[in-house]
């Protein structure tokens, strides 16, 4: 069963439920896929009116990244399931030996290696949501600010979401190496997207 076949009703009952996944990490990559498709409908409304003939190219643009971004926060939300369900399988290993305790071990590194590319991903694609809209506040359907607005709170969410994924699987690697990369990264991504969110936020509003 893949969630993003699910209906929208179905999706928040199966989240609701007793099971651990989905949990966190797919609402936050729903959060940045809702922002991109938004973003892609502002670009739309653009497209073709003669009021705005001369960001034609910047609506374009807008929406292709907008839909490409989409696409990939849209499968993001079963692949961040994926991983935790692989974290999950660990736990159903045999630990009987010592051969079998350390194979144990092993895997449940490499899982919850796994589980930190995928929000890290997920980060990237929130921030680079904000700079696309960066580029498009203000110039594009200005009638929909308001949806561009709901937008940026999209992304930051997606980003902060994801963040907290990162956190809490870094925080079982002992690879500390790998660990620090990630959280470095991280912090970087987390610093930059919430004072351009900040920043955007204020700007459409005032739009509006």
């Amino acid at each position: 069963m893949r969630l993003v076949d699910l209906s929208t009703k179905d999706f928040i009952i199966e989240m609701g439920s007793d099971s651990p996944a989905p949990g966190g990490g797919s609402a936050s990559a729903l959060c940045g896929a809702q922002a991109a498709a938004l973003l892609a409908m502002v670009g739309r409304l653009t497209i073709g009116k003669k009021k705005y003939a001369d960001v034609q190219d910047l609506a374009e643009e807008t929406v292709k990244q907008a839909d490409r971004l989409k696409e990939i926060l849209t499968e993001i939300i079963d692949r961040d399931t994926e991983s935790f369900n692989a974290v999950s399988a660990v736990f159903a290993m045999p630990k009987e030996t010592d051969e079998e305790k350390a194979a144990r071990k092993a895997a449940m590194q490499e899982a919850l290696k796994l589980c930190t590319v995928t929000p890290l991903e997920m980060m990237r694609s929130g921030y680079e949501g904000l700079l696309l809209i960066e580029k498009a506040a203000g110039k594009l359907n200005l009638t929909a600010a308001s949806d561009m607005g709901c937008a940026v709170l999209g992304f930051r969410s997606c980003v902060y979401g994801a963040w907290l994924n990162v956190l809490i699987n870094i925080a079982g690697i002992t690879d500390e190496a790998y660990a620090a990369k990630c959280r470095t990264e991280g912090e970087e991504i987390l610093g930059k997207a919430t004072v351009l969110a900040d920043g955007l936020y204020e700007k459409v509003k005032s739009l509006i």
